[in-house]
């Protein structure tokens, strides 16, 4: 089968984990960045320098027609559509649920469930039979982020749901679609939230006491992609330290 990736928001922390183990995994690896076109640039010429084959896309996967256009120009530029990671999304300033106003509890829907059910449709679409999905959930789709940030914990559990009820759609394609849910993990996200040392912060409340690197999520991502795990499918998978 032709190894054709495509991962979304690969630009920086797990996303650009991500692309670069499934670049050295032989994928060829196309990913989406939204603002970050500096970091998208970097990441991608140091594995095209490394002999790497990975191509990076300026699109907003929230938006229909940019992803209809995102994934139009993947398969034209490189053929058909194997695998998919769907882990594109945002996080806002910490603030309890009483205080977050419509606007806002729709741009976190738009950028954390709704692109992933849009890059999920058009992957299902035009995906070869036997391929597979992995969607980044979060734990917070299990603690529901009180105080801090609770719409993002709404948008993660819909995207476990999602992941479940496309993984039965799919099995007779024998397309695998899984789940992963990162806990504290050491990205850029949390300076977004405006809490950069959150991580360390809440690590002694992690039962292996610290944070995750990205990398560790993107060895999860790689083996639920690869035929090592070719009888695992709907599945979620928490990459969390036991929380």
């Amino acid at each position: 089968m032709n190894k054709l990736v495509i991962v979304t928001g690969g630009s920086r922390g797990i996303g650009a984990a991500t692309v670069n183990q499934l670049a050295k995994d032989g994928f060829t690896v196309c990913f989406s960045y939204r603002k970050s076109a500096s970091d998208a640039m970097q990441l991608q010429e140091q594995l095209l320098q490394a002999g790497m084959k990975v191509r990076a896309y300026q699109a907003d996967m929230s938006i229909e027609a940019e992803v209809i256009s995102f994934f139009d120009k993947v398969e034209s530029d490189w053929g058909q559509l194997s695998h998919l990671v769907n882990n594109a999304g945002i996080l806002l300033p910490q603030t309890k649920l009483v205080d977050i106003s419509v606007e806002r509890f729709t741009t976190m829907f738009n950028n954390n469930l709704l692109s992933c059910f849009l890059c999920s449709r058009e992957a299902a679409k035009r995906m070869a039979n036997g391929g597979a999905i992995v969607n980044v959930s979060s734990v917070a789709a299990k603690t529901g982020a009180p105080f801090e940030y609770t719409d993002y914990a709404a948008c993660k559990s819909g995207m476990d749901a999602l992941t479940k009820g496309l993984a039965m759609e799919l099995a007779q394609r024998s397309i695998r679609v899984n789940c992963i849910r990162p806990g504290f993990v050491y990205t850029d996200m949390h300076t977004d939230g405006g809490e950069p040392g959150r991580v360390d912060r809440l690590s002694s409340q992690i039962p292996l006491k610290r944070g995750g690197q990205p990398e560790e999520v993107a060895n999860t991502i790689s083996w639920l992609l690869s035929e090592h795990s070719s009888y695992i499918t709907g599945s979620i998978i928490d990459v969390a330290g036991g929380r």
